[in-house]
């Protein structure tokens, strides 16, 4: 398909917009079709224009996560149909290694492999058929699909819709420069970070936690030279907030609090003591407490104001954001061990899922108007290099063990539980309390 093309007819023709974007979101999950379909670089380029004023933020998500899902659901009755006589079909006869590398994944990962493999472009459309051959139950291939379906749709159109309402908007002067600074810094540590987990280098995790303490040092000294990108940003949120999305940042905000993290922290490592895993308790424990002591160490030494934002003042300082912080901790504890003895594509996938809730729980700070851009920003990077580094620190002598299955489904109910009732806690007073001025 020619890109090109494709860009020029979806500009000229916005009333098609909502359209083109759930079929390319369906297609790009469904069975075969998604292996050649170019739906990465269409859903971005969908996702700019929706964001520079012809779709919202919600309806844009809404979309791609429908048409993600029902592409899933469609691929899961194809194999569920079909059984084994799909591997007939004619393009899949020419090409058995397709189902072949989907099944082995499959096989080695369980349920989990519809979550992981969401992220995996050759897995992608296949992985919902293989579920559907080997007769999952359709409950929990819809369960776990629709978490899949959510993080996907946020990771994948956000960051487009989000440059196209950027670009829309009259913004302070020095707003791209500064961005491409920020953003040009941040892809450099990934990609340096990406490349030494792929080639199994035994000091990535000290890396990690030596370039994310140096992004942050650099942050934490040049805030004030990021005055047009926070205040574009900040403008740019607050032009599109309405009421059915302050609920739910809301929702998603009190997830962030200190008490809800403290808790679920708590249990998380108290259960992983109880189970008698004493380097991944200590693991955990030393993370989100580590975390918690340096944010609000590094919030009484810079003294930054909040936001003007807000009617019912939140406290003196905001960087880094401890909302940032301690959600990038708790979560990236889980996905760091979650990623132990995978392989490293696995591995990486599965510290992209941990950070699409933390990332969540970040931006609804910002949207909220209760911290700055660099606020969160440098919450991530502190929580990033805590984490690495204490990591690094309980397996100097041994790799950290993955932890079973069984323990899995007692760690992550009881931690989401512990979530979910400290968001919905007193919503309606929290909404009030992060009413705008």
């Amino acid at each position: 398909m020619n890109i090109e093309a494709f860009n020029a007819w979806i500009g000229a023709n916005p009333q098609w917009l909502a359209l083109v974007l759930f079929l390319v979101a369906f297609l790009e999950c469904a069975a075969i079709v998604g292996i050649v379909l170019p739906g990465v670089v269409m859903l971005f380029a969908i996702a700019v224009l929706a964001g520079s004023g012809a779709l919202g933020l919600g309806e844009t998500l809404l979309l791609a996560f429908v048409g993600g899902l029902l592409g899933d659901i469609l691929s899961y009755w194809l194999g569920r149909h079909f059984h084994q006589n799909i591997r007939r079909l004619p393009v899949l006869r020419h090409h058995p290694e397709w189902i072949a590398g989907a099944e082995g994944f499959f096989a080695r990962n369980g349920v989990a492999s519809l979550l992981v493999g969401r992220f995996i472009g050759a897995f992608r459309p296949f992985l919902p058929m293989i579920a559907g051959m080997l007769d999952m139950p359709f409950g929990r291939f819809l369960a776990v699909s629709v978490v899949a379906a959510a993080g996907w749709s946020v990771a994948y159109l956000l960051p487009g819709w989000t440059t196209g309402a950027a670009m829309r908007l009259p913004l302070p002067p020095g707003f791209w420069t500064e961005a491409a600074v920020v953003a040009a810094g941040l892809a450099l540590m990934i990609g340096l970070l990406v490349r030494a987990n792929l080639r199994r280098h035994v000091w990535t995790a000290p890396l990690a936690a030596g370039l994310n303490f140096i992004l942050l040092l650099v942050l934490l000294l040049g805030w004030s030279h990021l005055d047009a990108l926070d205040h574009g940003l900040m403008a740019l949120v607050q032009e599109r907030r309405t009421l059915w999305m302050n609920k739910l940042m809301v929702a998603v905000t009190r997830v962030g609090d200190f008490r809800t993290q403290l808790a679920a922290g708590a249990i998380l490592a108290l259960l992983l003591a109880a189970l008698r895993l004493w380097r991944h308790a200590l693991f955990a424990a030393a993370s989100m407490l580590g975390t918690a002591l340096l944010t609000d160490t590094l919030k009484k030494l810079f003294e930054r104001a909040r936001p003007e934002v807000i009617a019912d003042p939140l406290g003196a300082f905001s960087m880094p954001s401890g909302h940032s912080s301690a959600a990038f901790a708790f979560f990236l504890v889980l996905g760091l061990l979650a990623s132990r003895e995978k392989p490293p594509r696995v591995g990486l996938v599965w510290l992209l899922l941990a950070l699409i809730p933390a990332a969540s729980i970040a931006m609804s700070r910002v949207y909220l108007g209760a911290h700055w851009p660099s606020d969160i920003i440098a919450g991530a990077l502190l929580a990033s290099s805590v984490c690495a580094a204490c990591l690094w620190l309980c397996q100097r002598r041994q790799p950290l063990p993955a932890l079973s299955p069984r323990i899995w489904w007692t760690l992550l109910p009881a931690c989401l539980l512990v979530l979910a009732i400290a968001s919905g806690w007193g919503l309606t007073e929290a909404i009030h309390r992060y009413t705008p001025l």
